[in-house]
């Protein structure tokens, strides 16, 4: 492994060698490697510890706080400790992930963060360096920072002129073997198996909330999704699996659109789905949630839950033994997103900071997914809730963190036009969601002004589209023109939902 680390990657582990010694230690610690990281200073690592806002003499002097000075200097013959050597085998690992055929200083600082309960990790997270800032960071400055290769040498740049302008940029670029021609159906499949077996970010994960994934995670779905889009519009995808895998769906709540493009979906990739209705579990009062996770676990390969609370999937991803997909909570509507903004992409091109989304409604489970999501991947989002109907602001502080960092501007307002103006697309959901129907009256009265009508999507680009994610109810929060224009755009969203899911099932199964 050593022979792929870049010449400055061995100078961190030569410098920590002598960092340890300094202090009197016998071996290398993860705090050692971190004020190694700190030494070479006009490195990656160093480049996003400054653009996360972090003093490199608060990080040594955090540390030199915590480590009691040793008695002997010790030379540099200094074996790792077991959770040092686990820092290395995860920096390989987010090597891997990014596709890089080299170990350096920036996967070594991935990896210290990764090795959470080591010194150097705890400091970091203290000091408010996260595991997503950093690889975010990393994807940004790819091209505005010059890499060292394994020879040393330094790669020209022009730091003036950044292509990446975001990370979805950045990480379509990554994936351009993703861009496939719909009519080459051989090459596509093939791609899909390369893709699915080299990008290990999904396998075996719970989709729980979009904070936890990153924007290449995101961006490989969306990618992955839409080959499988057009392999499925030739009826030609071909199932893969060894041996037919299964897909338990618990539902709290009913859905037309979750379940059928769950089990179509599944019926495609050659797989079964079982659906599992509400009379059928009875999820934390017939059985506890945790009994639950672990039967199915032992029956099915993947899990799939429409709750109403968001700690009840919490709940079953800790138990479970297999990948559980959060298919919607009374916080947040992953799935619904990956759909959403494949459907954006679809029609309006690559998604990134010349894209703005506007939001029209209930700052709901919609909107929390919708804000991180644009976020995360670089579009801009513009959203008009009525007062005391504001998303919660957990979501709206960390989009708008997200957003400085991929350069999306996020914001919530009170005025539906002032969120419209030059939208490229109006998105709209039900006033009053399923176990708010007591509320369904004085919500009409409060959401009147906030219903998408010709009139306020004139106030959008003159190409713009409406979006609904369904079921619609048509003179309410859409008026019924509206939607009739765009319906192909709506019911493309619905078509959307099991492409995405189908990418995620692949992704956390493998092949």
């Amino acid at each position: 492994m050593w022979q792929q680390f870049t010449e400055r990657a061995r100078r961190i582990v030569f410098f920590a060698q002598e960092e340890a010694g300094n202090l009197g230690e016998s071996y290398v610690s993860t705090e050692h490697l971190l004020l190694g990281i700190l030494r070479e200073n006009d490195s990656r690592a160093v480049r996003i510890l400054e653009r996360a806002g972090v003093s490199l003499s608060r990080i040594r002097s955090e540390i030199e706080r915590q480590v009691q000075q040793g008695d002997e200097k010790h030379g540099q013959d200094m074996q790792l400790t077991p959770r040092s050597k686990r820092v290395i085998e995860l920096a390989y690992d987010e090597a891997k992930r990014l596709s890089n055929h080299y170990i350096g200083t920036e996967h070594l600082l991935l990896g210290l963060l990764r090795e959470e309960e080591g010194l150097a990790g705890r400091v970091l997270t203290k000091l408010g360096v996260t595991l997503e800032k950093a690889r975010i960071e990393n994807q940004l400055i790819h091209d505005e920072f010059p890499r060292d290769d394994k020879s040393g040498s330094q790669e020209k740049s022009s730091r003036s002129s950044n292509p990446f302008k975001n990370a979805f940029d950045f990480l379509h670029s990554l994936n351009s073997k993703m861009k496939v021609d719909p009519v080459n159906e051989v090459q596509a499949t093939r791609d899909i198996l390369e893709i699915v077996n080299q990008k290990g970010y999904w396998r075996g994960r719970d989709l729980i909330s979009l904070i936890d994934v990153t924007p290449e995670g995101f961006a490989t779905v969306v990618n992955v999704a839409a080959m499988l889009k057009a392999l499925h519009a030739e009826k030609s995808l071909k199932s893969r699996w060894d041996y037919p895998r299964t897909l338990g769906m618990i539902f709290e709540k009913p859905s037309l659109r979750t379940r059928v493009s769950f089990e179509a979906g599944m019926t495609h990739l050659g797989g079964h789905a079982i659906y599992l209705s509400p009379a059928d579990i009875g999820l934390g009062t017939r059985e506890p949630v945790a009994d639950v996770a672990r039967a199915l676990s032992r029956w099915c390969d993947i899990v799939s839950a429409r709750v109403f609370k968001h700690e009840t999937v919490v709940e079953l991803a800790l138990h479970a033994a297999v990948p559980v997909i959060n298919s919607l909570s009374d916080l947040e509507h992953p799935l619904q997103a990956f759909a959403d903004l494949l459907t954006l992409r679809e029609h309006k091109g690559a998604l990134g900071n010349n894209l703005k989304l506007a939001y029209i409604g209930d700052g709901n489970n919609v909107l929390h997914s919708l804000l991180i999501a644009c976020a995360k991947m670089g579009v801009n989002l513009s959203a008009a809730c009525p007062e005391g109907y504001f998303p919660e602001e957990t979501y709206l502080a960390e989009a708008k963190r997200i957003g400085e960092m991929t350069g999306a501007k996020i914001e919530v307002v009170t005025n539906p036009i002032e969120a419209v103006k030059n939208a490229d697309a109006v998105y709209t959901d039900v006033w009053a969601s399923m176990g708010q129907e007591e509320e369904a009256a004085e919500r009409k009265l409060i959401f009147a002004a906030y219903q998408v009508t010709s009139e306020l999507m004139a106030y959008a680009k003159p190409d713009a589209i409406a979006m609904h994610d369904l079921p619609a109810h048509k003179g309410e929060e859409i008026a019924t023109d509206v939607f009739e224009v765009h319906q192909k755009v709506i019911f493309d969203q619905a078509e959307n939902r099991m492409h995405t899911q189908k990418a995620l099932i692949l992704l956390m199964l493998g092949l």
